[in-house]
């Protein structure tokens, strides 16, 4: 397929493109900073009209899409004011997912966030490990994956297109292994559940749902299926939120982040672990 993806200049977005290229897909990147020459555009997707023609195609690079991987946005509160972080990522996700649906691009797989179903935890989650069916925002890049999810779920009914909405976890780079030194501190990464994925693994979750052609949206969990943390998960589990339900079946080492159902509907499985 022809695939564009934007935000590839990421740490997830260059993970992407290197795995879509290695299954012999034409990839196109779209970002505001990056490389030069084929197989990358520089694109201000907070501009409707750069972002519709840039779909519909660029000289010399494509002329039509066969899929969209929605990456970029700003990647976290605090880097820029709290507004300006909602209208900035919300504003280029609908420029984003609306001129896909003009463009008529069949399949599209857009990232959500753990910020959409409760980071960073301050409020107890109604059970563990987490699912799909919570959403709860507390921060407004939270709130902007929420409205976005919405938003998705409005277009899946105008059109045949498949939606994916991955809601990843704490993205850690092959090359940032070494914070898992704290992993024996109880309250190492307490904010997201002990959870996290490997870019690698973020990516096969990316090319897995682009496999799919099932009209609709469907939205998944990306997380490793193991904790980032040495202390037994059941432990962590009542020690950060005494009373709340545990599933009875929960194992030492099993993340508090469910990857059930994209384990049963799509097949994924994480190749790598901290350990």
């Amino acid at each position: 397929m022809i695939i564009g993806v934007t935000g590839s200049n990421g740490k997830l977005g260059r993970a992407v493109v290197e795995r879509l290229g290695g299954e012999r897909h034409d990839v196109v990147g779209f970002d505001l900073a990056g490389p030069t020459g084929p197989g990358f555009t520089h694109v201000e997707l907070g501009d409707y009209g750069q972002t519709l023609d840039a779909f519909l195609g660029v000289t010399a690079r494509h002329d039509g899409l066969d899929a969209l991987v929605h990456l970029a946005a700003i990647p976290v509160n605090g880097l820029v004011p709290d507004a300006a972080t909602f209208h900035a990522n919300v504003a280029a996700s609908f420029n984003v997912l609306h001129a896909a649906y003009r463009a008529r691009i069949p399949r599209v797989v857009f990232a959500s966030s753990i910020t959409a179903m409760g980071f960073p935890f301050d409020v107890a989650p109604p059970r563990l490990p987490v699912d799909e069916e919570y959403t709860s925002a507390h921060n407004t890049y939270g709130l902007g994956k929420v409205v976005e999810e919405a938003l998705v779920g409005q277009l899946a009914g105008w059109s045949d297109t498949s939606y994916t909405g991955l809601r990843f976890t704490n993205v850690v780079g092959p090359d940032e292994y070494a914070t898992f030194a704290r992993a024996a501190d109880p309250e190492y990464r307490r904010d997201l559940l002990g959870s996290w994925v490997d870019a690698r693994d973020g990516a096969l979750a990316v090319s897995l749902a682009l496999a799919t052609q099932e009209p609709g949206l469907r939205i998944y969990n990306v997380a490793a299926p193991t904790s980032g943390n040495t202390a037994p998960s059941p432990e962590l589990a009542r020690r950060w939120f005494p009373g709340i339900e545990v599933d009875p079946g929960l194992g030492d080492r099993d993340s508090l982040v469910s990857t059930r159902r994209i384990r049963d509907e799509l097949g994924f499985r994480a190749e790598h672990d901290w350990r």
